[in-house]
């Protein structure tokens, strides 16, 4: 009988060779990311950071017709624009307005959200038409309120319509007294904002799980404005936050509509125009303009904090 064995059989098994892919390294990820990324750093760090810590420079500096300073006056460019009368006053008169204009967005906005919301049929075509006007540049749209819908002599459209009921022509941007300037600009606001906003407020009531409303029913809950109150707006509570403090800041920004419908008054300037006469006006004051914008930006900081905090804005679930 034979003990010999054969070679094949104390051969080890030949390992198999794996044949998945290497996987990418690190470096590949990264330089993805700031290929991606690299051109909107740059022009943010260009047109925005840059600018804005060069305005902060300037406004410790006396700059009068130069952006190169070279004698510092410290914070004298901040008293001279927290006494300065016109400057002040637009602060004032813009809170009153964001006070008023913010309100009335939101209310229209969720209203055509909640609307659009419960169309059956044509859901598409309503929400790209209330969206539309968001394309429109502000620019052209004062022109068209200024002299088409609002001009102050009796072909416009307004005085057509008050002419057919017995009222006189309303001069609407050329006086002051009754400041029917106002009316001008809020309702051109609310055609070229409430859209946006609207597209907020109808992503978040998508977001609402049916099944709160079946509870709601089968607790007894009436639907209509008690299934509003205790379901739909508290649900709505972050994006409300959102919409509030993006209307906040853009009541402040208010230039376009401004500059083009009341090119030559003094009176219903916003912040951004009083600081536009000041910097690029005859005296061209870049160190007192720039102090104004810091004054405006801290102000803007402020009350956009205060509202956060007033609507809950990082609290947490058991605090709501």
């Amino acid at each position: 009988m034979s003990t010999t064995t054969t070679r094949d059989a104390t051969r080890p098994a030949p390992a198999k060779v794996s044949k998945t892919k290497p996987r990418r390294g690190v470096r590949g990820t990264t330089f993805n990311f700031w290929l991606f990324t690299g051109p909107f750093l740059i022009g943010l760090l260009i047109f925005v950071y840059i600018p804005i810590l060069w305005s902060a420079w300037l406004s410790f500096y006396e700059a009068r017709y130069t952006v190169t300073p070279d004698k510092f006056v410290g914070f004298d460019n901040y008293e001279y624009m927290l006494t300065n009368g016109d400057f002040v006053g637009s602060l004032g008169t813009f809170t009153v307005f964001a006070a008023i204009v913010v309100p009335i967005t939101w209310a229209l906005s969720l209203g055509l959200a909640l609307m659009v919301h419960r169309l059956r049929f044509m859901k598409a075509f309503f929400r790209s038409v209330f969206f539309l006007p968001t394309a429109v540049s502000f620019v052209a749209a004062s022109l068209i309120w200024k002299m088409s819908i609002f001009s102050g002599v009796r072909f416009g459209l307004m005085n057509t319509v008050l002419d057919w009921i017995g009222i006189e022509n309303v001069a609407w941007l050329a006086d002051p007294n009754p400041p029917w300037y106002w009316l001008v600009i809020l309702t051109l606001r609310l055609w070229l904002q409430s859209g946006f906003y609207m597209i907020l407020f109808l992503a978040a009531l998508q977001n609402i799980p049916p099944s709160l409303y079946e509870a709601a029913a089968i607790d007894g809950a009436k639907p209509g404005w008690q299934t509003f109150w205790y379901i739909t707006l508290p649900q709505l509570r972050a994006t409300s936050t959102a919409v509030i403090l993006l209307l906040l800041v853009a009541a402040y920004q208010a230039f376009d509509e401004f500059f083009n419908l009341l090119p030559k008054t003094t009176w219903g300037r916003p912040p951004l125009v009083e600081l536009y006469h000041t910097a690029l006006g005859q005296n061209q004051d870049y160190g007192a303009g720039s102090a104004g914008a810091m004054i405006l930006t801290i102000l803007i900081c402020t009350v956009t904090l205060l509202q956060g905090r007033f609507m809950g804005l990082g609290r947490g679930d058991e605090n709501k």
